[in-house]
């Protein structure tokens, strides 16, 4: 995407950008973010679960590896959905990359931070991987991904930013003026009159003048003078 740098355009685009900006992201966010935070209470009713193997049973390990990083998500992607102001759809993208990252390694240190037990994954070895990837580690991947990704989009002032700024200002300052938008009378277009298409009112130089006669009998102006030549005009002394 190509950065503005019309020095007109200064300013615009730096907090306001279109709505439409973060909107799959957000969406996509706000769906994984409910995936992971419900996957480990209805999981069950398809044995397709950790330990313990009962629908909406409430842990410690729950909340903290799967229900808390599912709400970040979620309010990330609604950020990211519903916002125009940049600031706040960074601070989206910013709550989905963390909370990928927490289904990454939060499993890896329930343990040690004493945040609970979260069983082991119900089936063969198959669906073993499967819910391992559905519920941390393929989850948190691709929720890390879309909150990189939109956060990579919002650090660019681009050129439909400059557009929906300006047109943030416009509708602005017409809600200040009350409503009321000045429109101005189109320009009347006239044909271009030459001096030679207007008629002449006046009389040419040197018309209704009596002329003399210079020596080769040509005619002169009153004035006497016979043009570059130098000629003058003959005088009647008779």
């Amino acid at each position: 995407m190509a950065d503005v740098v019309n020095e007109g355009a200064r300013g615009l685009g730096a907090w306001h950008i279109p709505r439409s900006r973060g909107a799959v992201s957000g969406l996509l966010l706000m769906l994984l973010g409910i995936w992971g935070a419900l996957i480990p209470f209805v999981g069950p009713y398809f044995d397709f679960a950790f330990t313990p193997n009962s629908a909406w049973t409430w842990t410690s390990a729950r909340f903290w590896l799967e229900v808390l990083p599912g709400i970040a998500a979620f309010v990330g992607g609604l950020l990211l959905l519903a916002s125009t102001n940049r600031g706040t759809a960074a601070l989206g993208a910013w709550l989905a990359i963390g909370a990928g990252a927490w289904f990454i390694i939060g499993p890896t240190l329930a343990a040690p931070w004493h945040l609970g037990s979260i069983g082991t994954p119900l089936g063969g070895s198959a669906r073993q991987a499967l819910e391992w990837i559905s519920f941390y580690y393929g989850l948190g991947a691709v929720v890390l991904f879309l909150g990189s990704t939109a956060w990579g989009r919002l650090s660019v002032r681009g050129v439909r930013d400059v557009a929906s700024a300006r047109r943030h200002r416009e509708r602005t300052a017409l809600r200040s003026r009350g409503g009321r938008e000045e429109t101005l009378a189109p320009p009347v277009s006239e044909p271009q009159v030459y001096p030679s298409d207007r008629p002449s009112s006046a009389p040419a130089p040197g018309a209704g003048r009596p002329t003399g006669v210079d020596s080769a009998g040509s005619d002169l102006p009153a004035d006497g003078r016979a043009g570059a030549y130098g000629r003058h005009r003959r005088r009647d002394n008779g």
